[in-house]
């Protein structure tokens, strides 16, 4: 395996002359390098001016908070090949129809509607998204998109291995892998389905053709995987893998309750157990420095090739700096993925609405945008989809 060398020194992203705060946790310490929210917020401000400035369709893209939407995740279909208990009720769900899905035309002219507003980023999502048949020619037409900086992909990685070459010329920039546990056993429990040694040889796949980092993404769950967070961690020590912890967040059917939430905090401090002794005088993980927009907190370990970050969306929502949006396999757009608040673009479409009603329709969804989700008791009690129709 290649050498890999990180990138990402405190000085090198302007920590140098950062606080670094001691918090203490019984007999754990957790070292966190804190920055301005103003000064984080006044930087939005400007990220803002200057990729509005000279495109006249960016205001559709602009909700009544100031903020910028420039990352549009794309659900390919609402069906998967595993049945993560989180994603999807035991019962499973009732399927849309496939003539009322997005047609792979449809999908390329809606996401180009969005393109050419000011968005330069989009996530392919499911269900599953590699077991739509079509997926490579999709990714083939959103790739040549001008305007289009980055084409990504989140995936359960059951069929990846084979078929990532093929993406990759197609366009693929980038990579998540849904994984949450390393005990092939409990990997059943979990999905409902076996292929846990497919899914790590996904991720080795990824790592050969170049992909850096490959991006695991870890649910984590008390009683079920949260014994195993250090063992993700260890994932980072010689390989370009960027291991992402995510709060448990509910969704309709997934039986979500508080107790099996594990709080960023106490991920942090059984992390920081394990690799957080201290250096002359310096802690061993540190606390990059993220973009406004970034929904993770990220950390790089002194010793590791790769990274470690946190998802808190249910203890420390991230709304103030919301770039997202999401397009659904049956054609309905939702500004917020823990709001119910949808409306379809689909009809209009099939109606022969031309481009500029399609952008009034967006427009006008975005800017009733809300500041922030709810609490996340008030989301366990608020109807929304599965994860599985809305697209992870």
């Amino acid at each position: 395996m290649r050498r890999c060398y990180s990138k990402f020194t405190a000085y090198h992203l302007g920590f140098k002359n950062s606080n670094f705060l001691l918090v203490g946790s019984g007999s754990v310490s957790r070292t966190i390098a804190t920055t301005s929210e103003r000064s984080f917020s006044n930087y939005a401000a400007q990220v803002d001016q200057s990729q509005t400035k000279d495109n006249p369709f960016s205001d559709m893209l602009i909700d009544s908070f100031g903020r910028l939407h420039t990352y549009l995740r794309i659900s390919l279909t609402e069906r998967c090949n595993l049945r993560c208990q989180y994603c999807m009720p035991s019962e499973g769900v009732e399927l849309t129809p496939n003539s009322d899905l997005l047609s792979q035309s449809e999908i390329v002219r809606l996401a180009g509607l969005f393109v050419s507003a000011g968005v330069n980023k989009i996530r392919l999502t499911g269900g599953e998204p590699t077991v739509r048949k079509d997926i490579e020619e999709i990714c083939m037409q959103l790739s040549s998109l001008k305007g289009l900086k980055n084409l990504a992909i989140t995936t359960n990685g059951i069929t990846l291995a084979r078929k990532l070459p093929k993406l990759q010329e197609c366009g693929l920039d980038s990579l998540n892998i849904s994984l949450d546990t390393l005990v092939p056993a409990k990997f059943e429990f979990l999905t409902r389905r076996k292929g846990h040694d497919r899914v790590l040889k996904s991720i080795d796949t990824a790592i050969e053709l170049g992909y850096n980092p490959v991006k695991v993404n870890c649910v984590v769950m008390r009683g079920l995987n949260d014994d195993e967070i250090c063992d993700f961690v260890e994932l980072t020590r010689d390989k370009p893998i960027n291991v992402r912890f995510i709060e448990f967040m509910p969704f309709d059917g997934n039986v979500w309750n508080v107790k099996k939430l594990v709080p960023y905090a106490e991920v942090m401090d059984k992390v920081v157990s394990c690799y957080g002794k201290q250096v002359k005088g310096f802690p061993s993980i540190k606390r990059m420095q993220d973009h406004p927009t970034e929904t993770a907190k990220n950390f790089t370990i002194d010793g590791h090739c790769g990274s470690v970050s946190f998802i808190t969306s249910m203890t420390e929502h991230f709304c103030a700096g919301c770039n997202r949006l999401r397009l659904l396999a049956d054609g309905n757009f939702k500004v917020c993925l823990f709001g119910p608040s949808e409306v379809s673009l689909r009809d209009p479409l099939r109606s022969g609405a031309d481009d500029e009603a399609l952008r009034e329709i967006i427009g006008a969804a975005v800017k009733r945008k809300k500041a922030a989700h709810a609490g996340m008791l008030d989301i366990a009690k608020t109807a929304n989809r599965p994860m599985i129709h809305i697209g992870g």
